[in-house]
């Protein structure tokens, strides 16, 4: 088992899904936890996990620069591994391009890419004067192809979530500090892709699994195995790269 005592993880999106897969698998290895969600309703439980859980918009740059700096303040350093997982389509649904509205193609790219830089320029600085740090950005397979959800704006934050991560990576890594992203496959996670999946047709869904080489959905547990790998030493010289945790496509 990876050891993480000892270290300072902070994960955004923390109380649900993926982040909350991540924050407990990280828990489970020892390191501090921190981490924050919009969501009032699910930060109690998350609390109650052993994760330092706060209520934090990260639509409001202040906000998450501030929450970061705390998590330093009450660690008593820099935070060694920071999971970018903040995202998803902010309940939206698709619709012919013409008729998307400026704040609704704004606040998908906020929560997605916006959210994301906030907290990798708040962390950066404690992390080049220690000389070390790994950053993993949550992008999806709508990074690297069109998104299966058909909105627009989140397909671009997601490719240009992907491209700060890249550009990160070269910035940050003579620092000692490496960025890789993992991109997952559609993976039923949340209440937002529990209604994407019950869009569709019983066709549609068995296609979607069929084009899968496992034939089969995956889950957030697996997801977090890869941000785990790639936060730890296991993954010392892999810098600027992006995982696909799909299954085989």
């Amino acid at each position: 088992m990876i050891d993480f005592t000892g270290k300072t993880v902070a994960v955004s999106g923390a109380a649900i899904g993926f982040g909350r897969a991540i924050a407990l698998m990280f828990r489970d290895a020892g390191a501090k936890v921190y981490g924050c969600d919009i969501r009032d309703d699910a930060l109690p439980a998350l609390a109650e996990a052993g994760v330092d859980a706060q209520k934090v918009d990260l639509t409001d740059r202040a906000a998450g620069a501030a929450w970061l700096r705390g998590v330093e303040e009450r660690s008593g350093g820099p935070v060694d591994v920071l999971v970018c997982n903040a995202g998803g389509v902010a309940g939206q649904s698709p619709k012919p391009i013409e008729d998307v509205l400026d704040e609704e193609f704004d606040r998908i790219l906020a929560i997605n890419l916006g959210a994301a830089m906030t907290l990798c320029r708040a962390a950066a600085p404690g992390m080049k004067k220690a000389g070390k740090g790994a950053i993993v950005t949550i992008t999806s397979g709508a990074a690297l192809q069109a998104s299966l959800t058909g909105i627009q704006a989140y397909c671009s934050a997601k490719h240009a979530l992907l491209g700060l991560t890249r550009q990160l990576a070269h910035e940050l890594g003579p620092h000692g500090i490496r960025v890789n992203s993992i991109a997952p496959g559609f993976i039923r996670s949340n209440e937002a892709t529990e209604k994407q999946w019950a869009s569709y047709s019983p066709e549609r869904q068995k296609q979607i699994v069929n084009a899968v080489a496992l034939k089969r959905l995956g889950t957030p547990e697996e997801i977090a195995k890869g941000v785990f790998f790639l936060a730890s030493d296991l993954a010392s010289f892999v810098n600027g790269q992006v995982l696909s945790v799909d299954g085989g496509r």
